[in-house]
């Protein structure tokens, strides 16, 4: 199992002093210990991830103080944006990485979010997939031809050339099989979480994603299918569970006051559902907010110490999940979420090649030694 780090702050928790400390400090961790990439979102207009308007520029940024790590998007609503404009972009941040960056494109679903780009919401999905096959075009050095002001038709092409031959491409879905099913017929990565649906659907719907690409003609094992989950780790589980309740049932009260705003506004929730939007008494949110910690606590994230972790990470890889990101900024304290960093790296290296790397190297030694 690989893991990154993934950032989804809502600006309520944030501490004063410099607000993009944490994500500076965090990649320059994950980057010296073996983290496989860190993800940055893109969400507009309200305190819940507020902090991450263009994950063009912050990936810009990340990739002048890191050297190793895949720097990502996830998600990049492209519907939202000019399709050329995207690929110029990212072609820059290509550059400055050496080569490094990818992205999760996501079709969006917040309605208040298209003021940007109003004609697209209707058709969102339809216009991320044809953007998708356009930034490809246009990453491989492909012209584009396009009509100026004065109705002539001219061809594009975008400076700088990017590093990548091809740009590793993630779609993100919030659950729904078609787009499983959608990401594996483009030959896409996935990248997906636990919210509203649980391990046993996400194994069947992981099981659409790579029948779909063997259908295409593609080895159905070599797409990377990515989940999100909540972490912190510490040394002692109920230390951790007490540290953690207040500041996680908050950050749930905002991605619930997001949704609940979206609807209000004619639009769908996340996972393009949609729902009769009705007044939640406090004392019905206080209990479900209660339920959501334990349920996630449980069985949704990590959330605990490695040890206790363990047997989910074992679960999720039995799922066909080949990656967690491990979304740490959920409220907690900036020097709790760095110091916890240690122990997620014991998770990390438990889980991956490095503990039977370190066991073989440690035989060896104990061999000569011995001879």
């Amino acid at each position: 199992m690989e893991f990154g780090i993934m950032f989804f702050s809502s600006t309520e928790q944030v501490e004063t002093g410099d607000p993009y400390y944490l994500l500076k400090e965090a990649a320059r961790f994950a980057d010296q210990h073996q983290f496989c990439c860190i993800w940055t979102p893109e969400r507009h207009f309200h305190q819940f991830g507020g902090l991450f308007p263009n994950p063009s520029v912050l990936s810009a940024a990340l990739a002048t103080i890191t050297e190793r790590i895949q720097i990502r998007a996830g998600s990049l609503i492209s519907p939202l944006h000019n399709t050329i404009r995207v690929a110029e972009d990212w072609a820059v941040v290509d550059n400055l990485s050496a080569g490094r960056v990818a992205i999760s494109f996501g079709s969006g679903w917040n309605v208040d979010d298209f003021v940007l780009f109003p004609d697209h919401y209707g058709c969102r999905q339809q216009v991320m997939y044809g953007q998708i096959a356009m930034i490809q075009d246009l990453w491989r050095g492909k012209p584009l031809q396009q009509i100026n002001p004065q109705g002539k038709e001219i061809s594009v092409q975008i400076f700088p050339r990017p590093r990548q031959p091809e740009l590793p491409v993630w779609i993100t879905s919030s659950g729904n099989i078609e787009t499983f099913r959608s990401a594996g017929l483009a030959g896409a990565n996935l990248l997906t979480h636990l919210l509203g649906q649980d391990i046993a659907s996400l194994a069947h719907k992981i099981a659409v994603y790579r029948q779909a690409r063997g259908q295409t003609g593609l080895d159905p094992k070599t797409g990377i299918v990515s989940l999100m989950l909540h972490t912190y780790l510490g040394a002692e589980l109920e230390w951790v569970k007490a540290l953690v309740r207040l500041p996680f049932r908050q950050y749930l009260r905002s991605a619930v006051a997001l949704e609940q705003k979206s609807a209000q506004n004619g639009g769908v929730i996340s996972g393009g559902k949609e729902i009769e939007v009705e007044e939640i008494s406090a004392s019905a949110m206080e209990e479900l907010l209660d339920l959501a910690f334990e349920r996630y606590f449980s069985t949704a994230a990590l959330l605990g110490t490695p040890s206790s972790c363990m047997d989910l990470v074992r679960e999720l890889e039995e799922t066909g999940v080949n990656e967690i990101a491990c979304l740490l900024d959920f409220g907690l304290e900036t020097s709790h979420i760095l110091e916890g960093l240690k122990y997620l790296d014991n998770l990390r290296a438990a889980c991956s090649g490095d503990a039977l790397a370190e066991a073989v190297q440690q035989s060896v030694q104990e061999f000569n030694a011995e001879f």
